[in-house]
């Protein structure tokens, strides 16, 4: 695990590991399985319903996002995000929500679903994985369990100890929402969540089941569904290297059968080859969390001297991958100057992206060239418009430039874009409050915090710009922005509250 921060990564490990997994070993001759997706029956009218399980999860997900090991960074959430809508979209069924994939600064190698359709990625699975089709199917088998409906069931089944633990998770999804929560609370909060998931333990037909989804959805997305075995040997061996040192967490929370393996094994047969290209975001994404994953001392001489072996035997856009993270890894000692020499080698041979463009354009920030950097922005700008790391750095250059009133109508224009990015109404507010219109800049924190979950946050925000202006029209609006999002909150409430009885 990582080094202590607030909380150990090990101890964050722990609270957010939740539900899934898709291991086991391999021995021995196998017999075919049958083919067809195992039914676990009607769901229970008693279970979570979607509404409920988007709530449960919108509350976790607001205290998880203060977790020090919760990563930010917009090109990671927007790779993964990505990567599991895609796969969503191949389901066999309707999934019924909506797929969020986040990423935990862990070096174990683990995944897990919450509440909601949000699933969460530990920078250790990320980095193990050797290509695409292998990270995907991780990714598939959690969006099989949320399809499936694994967790509302699990939830709400008639174990005393699910009911206590539910009760003490609305406890203190409650408490945040009344504005209490801090980050300690936070953290509970998603322990709490975490506990409730590892104590339903799902099933070996429910494990299957989404097994049997998830090789679908990967097949049909395109990716090459031998990622799966490939992913179920590299944990299973991983399991065995860790016997009697806590084993992995992974294969620890749900044992891998031999059915299992079995079952996906003779599907594979059954398929014809898949030649899937990994994605050039793939790779230099899977360098920055390499990045991120390391936390000083030794994991940080382990990064780098994995990334230079990278860069000097691998070729092509994992080589180039490979510099960028050197850079990358560079540019956060504050060493501009070499972050600038191997940024150069990862643009060799014509590779180019808008992850080495973003880092190209802090570079020119950090030497205080910000119209340098504003040229930089807006040349990556034109040739990768879908970026959002890339429209975030050209913002802040923007900002840093002292173009204020450009960056707000800019921002206006990718909120539109993208109306669920939390960090452009942040950015948004700055560039506001700096040319003095400060009534549209707690607006746009109000915006911040409602896509966040901080509904109180958002809530005072608006009464802060409430009392800065005398316009009837304005106070009317805001009166009723006010009202709608107490309204917002006293239904939370009341969805939290059935569960403490």
């Amino acid at each position: 695990m990582c080094e202590q921060t607030v909380f150990t990564t090990h101890v964050a490990t722990r609270l957010v590991s939740a539900s899934l997994a898709l291991l086991m070993c391999c021995a021995g001759p196998v017999r075919a399985q049958p083919m067809g997706i195992p039914s676990m029956g009607v769901a229970s009218a008693a279970e979570l319903s979607p509404e409920v399980e988007r709530t449960l999860g919108d509350a976790i997900m607001e205290q998880g996002r203060r977790d020090p090991t919760y990563i930010t960074d917009p090109d990671v959430n927007q790779y993964l995000t990505k990567l599991g809508r895609k796969l969503a979209a191949n389901a066999p069924s309707g999934i019924g929500q909506t797929i969020t994939v986040f990423a935990v600064r862990d070096p174990q190698v683990n995944a897990f679903a919450l509440p909601g359709g949000y699933i969460g990625i530990n920078t250790g699975l990320m980095v193990t994985a050797k290509n695409e089709s292998e990270l995907a199917s991780v990714i598939a088998h959690e969006i099989g369990h949320v399809g499936q409906r694994h967790i509302a069931r699990g939830m709400t089944q008639s174990a005393q100890s699910n009911h206590l633990m539910l009760a003490a998770l609305a406890g203190a999804l409650l408490a945040a929402l009344s504005g209490s929560g801090d980050l300690a609370m936070g953290v509970a909060a998603f322990g709490q969540a975490a506990a409730v998931d590892r104590q339903l333990g799902f099933s070996r037909q429910a494990e299957q089941e989404a097994d049997r989804v998830g090789f679908d959805m990967l097949r049909k997305a395109g990716f090459d569904p031998q990622g799966m075995v490939e992913m179920f040997n590299q944990l299973s061996n991983a399991s065995r290297l860790n016997e009697g040192r806590g084993g992995n967490v992974y294969t620890s929370t749900h044992p891998l059968t031999l059915q299992r393996m079995s079952d996906i094994q003779n599907r594979l047969r059954e398929m014809p080859p898949v030649a899937h290209k990994d994605s050039n975001t793939f790779w230099y994404v899977r360098a920055k969390m390499l990045v991120l994953q390391a936390r000083g001392g030794q994991a940080q001489r382990s990064a780098r001297e994995s990334l230079e072996r990278s860069a000097q035997s691998a070729k092509g856009v994992e080589q180039s991958a490979a510099w960028y993270g050197l850079a990358l890894e560079a540019w956060q000692k504050k060493d501009a100057t070499r972050a600038g020499q191997l940024l150069q080698k990862a643009r060799e041979g014509g590779h180019e992206g808008p992850e080495i463009a973003s880092l190209g354009v802090a570079l020119a920030l950090s030497a205080g060239d910000a119209a340098q950097a504003l040229l930089e922005a807006e040349a990556a700008w034109r040739k990768w418009p879908s970026s959002q790391g890339l429209a975030l750095a050209r913002v802040e250059a923007m900002q840093k430039a002292g173009h204020d009133r450009d960056a707000v109508a800019l921002l206006q224009i990718l909120e539109k874009k993208w109306p669920d990015l939390s960090l452009l109404y942040k950015l948004q507010a700055q560039s506001y409050e700096r040319i003095g219109q400060q009534v549209e800049a707690r607006r746009s924190m109000s915006v911040f915090y409602e896509l966040t979950g901080a509904l109180p946050a958002a809530v005072e925000q608006l009464r802060q710009a409430r009392a800065m202006t005398k316009d009837f029209y304005t106070q009317s609006e805001l009166d009723a922005r006010i009202r709608m999002l107490k309204d917002r909150l006293e239904a939370d409430r009341q969805l939290l509250e059935r569960f403490k009885s």
